[in-house]
């Protein structure tokens, strides 16, 4: 299962959310993610500083908006979570695993703005 070649498609509610074996087979396809009582999937991602952490941030949020699937996330300093479910549902679809495994893709982000920043 490819899913970096796949695109997000609207979800219009009513569709059952993955459970079961479904679920853990679409789990095996992205590294790194947990699963949340079956209904969310999380990964923490850790960088040098503020200014990286932002900038990954910034390219979820471009790769995001490209596929219609918005994330919640979260910064604390050097740190981001994301969490991923599809709220028509309550529970997870396959785009949820399409965006993390297009998330997992993303290279390291050069910082593309922080020779502005003076301490």
């Amino acid at each position: 299962m490819e899913l970096t070649s796949k695109k997000c498609t609207p979800c219009r509610g009513g569709v059952p959310p993955l459970k079961g074996e479904e679920l853990r087979s679409f789990m095996k396809h992205v590294e790194g993610w947990l699963l949340i009582d079956e209904e969310k999937i999380r990964k923490k991602f850790l960088f040098s500083n503020f200014v990286e952490a932002v900038d990954f941030v910034n390219e979820v949020g471009r790769l995001a908006e490209t596929e219609g699937h918005h994330p919640d996330i979260f910064i604390h300093y050097n740190e981001v979570i994301i969490y991923l479910w599809t709220h028509k549902i309550n529970g997870l679809f396959e785009n949820d695993f399409i965006l993390a495994a297009k998330i997992n893709d993303i290279k390291e982000i050069e910082p593309t703005f922080s020779a502005a920043i003076t301490v």
